[in-house]
């Protein structure tokens, strides 16, 4: 488990799990947004004082970084999860899109993709980089997969999937459903299918 020490009352060390402080963070950026989670409430939920909140993560977007690389290695990530399962392009596709639809609306309160919708309209433009890294990694790697059996289409077809899955995420944090979105993405799989032939 990754814990480090910090001070606790009278000079005191006390274990700080750096594991389940990001897992909260997670829940907080995700549910709420970044621009709305303040640093003296990330330090109550995190059971830490300011100053130890900046001697663990640095800043408030130190803590961000931490929470979207977790996030990417969780299976939040819809394209890497459906991939590992293997299969064609048209596959893993609609195998994401599937996927999209179960994790995306709201459970615990928590709805849509952290990646795509954290850091929407914030103000931070140091968030707002780091989200859009994490965008630009997750097109990259779909695209790189798409290449593989498409190469002509490549940028049109990941466009398509990219924008889907933006409007799901943000239909999700409206309130959409399971059955609203698995109903889109059966729809988004048989588009995906007629633009390379398939049907």
């Amino acid at each position: 488990m990754d814990a480090i020490k910090i001070s606790g009352p009278r000079g005191r060390p006390r274990s700080f799990d750096m594991d389940q402080a990001i897992d909260t963070a997670i829940k907080l950026f995700h549910a709420r947004g970044y621009d709305a989670v303040g640093v003296a409430e990330l330090g109550e939920a995190l059971d830490i004082k300011p100053p130890s909140f900046y001697a663990a993560f640095g800043s408030k977007a130190g803590l961000l970084k931490r929470a979207l690389e977790r996030y990417g290695d969780s299976d939040a990530n819809i394209f890497g999860r459906a991939r590992a399962a293997g299969g064609s392009v048209v596959e893993v596709i609609d195998r994401m899109l599937a996927r999209a639809a179960r994790v995306y609306p709201e459970h615990d309160g928590v709805a849509g993709c952290l990646v795509l919708d954290g850091t929407r309209n914030s103000a931070d433009p140091e968030a707002r980089a780091l989200t859009a890294a994490a965008k630009q990694a997750n097109r990259a790697a779909m695209r790189d997969f798409i290449a593989t059996e498409y190469p002509d289409e490549t940028d049109e077809l990941t466009d398509f999937v990219t924008i889907a899955m933006m409007g799901m995420s943000a239909a999700a944090r409206d309130g959409a459903d399971e059955a609203t979105l698995r109903a889109f993405a059966a729809k988004a799989s048989c588009a995906f299918r007629r633009e390379v032939g398939l049907k």
